[in-house]
């Protein structure tokens, strides 16, 4: 039997991604659920949207009430847990928010979800799962060049957004504990890939070259990331979402340690030879070095060993054949969906559906 699939954050980067990757190679049915804050983006479902196994809900995760009338009208066999305050700065400025949608939004629904799990016979019981998806920034920093991030590294989160996490972790290990809700974990490296929202740095730094911008970089630039393309995490995802072992937690990772400037310098690359300037300029004459933001973590690296053992996942992508997709397609989409983006049209595009 085909699966009925709670995503929550559905119109995010990751959760979008999730939805077409599930739309487009199972039966199963999806129910996204998204507050649509800034960073939802109805665009990003439109490959998805289209097919009858593909429903909406407009709702906040931290409003009880329209989860359990959720839960109980669509009847999920598995919740995907996407829904999140991401981006470190925004947490910096205004941590509250981080507080309110990731810890807050997340007791909520596991208690929603506890509540639905207890009204299922044995059977729905013993196939129902609620997988919360997570980062690697839980683990604060690593210290040496060849440490990894593993499924027993200790929490360390430097930020108010990790911390918020951190805590949404331990909630959601909590509820398998003691309540028996048959949970998941995953911590994933940095995504990239189409549909991301410009103000990350990979699609910030392309928007802003092409429209002949400064691209800024944090110090240095020094900062190392593992980085994965966001299709390879969907799949690992829908994965662990439904062969997974509950309580266990895994570690999602690309393989591909790069330092940001690194990173910029490669974008500037491809720009070079996919739009090269008229002048014949490189890009890369745009970089400026900026102050570091506060307490920024220096390296991130995962070891996804386990899920590769376990669950025989694997990225597909590497970061040369990543990132040169991702250009292309910012490079494809500039004029809709990034225009449509930068100048807030998206937002408009809702109030004129009455959402």
């Amino acid at each position: 039997m085909s699966n009925r699939i709670i995503v929550t954050g559905g119109a995010g980067f990751i959760g979008s991604a999730v939805v077409r990757h599930i739309i487009s190679n199972t039966a199963d049915e999806v129910c996204v659920i998204d507050k649509l804050t800034y960073a939802g983006n109805l665009e990003s479902l439109a490959p998805a949207a289209t097919s009858d196994r593909f429903h909406f809900e407009k709702a906040d995760i931290c409003d009880l009430a329209a989860m359990e009338k959720i839960f109980s009208e669509f009847a999920p066999t598995h919740v995907m847990h996407l829904a999140a305050e991401s981006h470190v700065d925004r947490s910096i400025d205004g941590p509250g928010e981080f507080i309110q949608t990731n810890i807050v939004g997340t007791y909520t629904l596991l208690e929603a979800a506890r509540k639905y799990y207890s009204t299922l016979d044995e059977t729905a019981k013993e196939k129902f799962r609620f997988h919360h998806i997570s980062t690697d920034e839980v683990y604060g920093d690593l210290e040496g060049p060849e440490d990894l991030f593993r499924e027993t590294t200790p929490y360390a989160p430097s930020s108010p957004y990790s911390a918020s996490k951190a805590a949404s972790d331990h909630l959601v290990r909590a509820w398998k504990r003691t309540f028996k809700l048959p949970t998941l974990v995953t911590n994933c490296s940095n995504n990239y890939g189409p549909y991301h929202f410009p103000e990350k740095l990979i699609p910030l730094v392309i928007l802003h070259a092409l429209d002949g911008k400064e691209l800024p970089v944090y110090g240095k630039g020094l900062q190392i990331r593992d980085w994965l393309y966001v299709e390879d995490h969907a799949r690992a995802l829908y994965l662990v979402a439904t062969t997974g072992v509950p309580g266990e937690t895994y570690n999602i990772g690309g393989y591909n340690e790069k330092q940001n400037i690194e990173v910029v310098k490669t974008i500037c690359s491809l720009l070079d030879e996919l739009r090269p300037k008229s002048d014949k300029k490189s890009y890369a004459e745009q970089i400026v070095y900026v102050a570091d933001r506060p307490g920024h973590d220096m390296r991130y690296a995962i070891d996804a060993g386990k899920i590769t053992r376990e669950l025989g996942w694997k990225p597909l992508e590497t970061f040369e054949s990543g990132i040169r997709k991702t250009v292309e397609w910012y490079l494809a989409h500039k004029d809709d969906w990034c225009a449509n983006v930068l100048s807030g049209g998206y937002k408009m595009e809702r109030l004129g559906k009455g959402e």
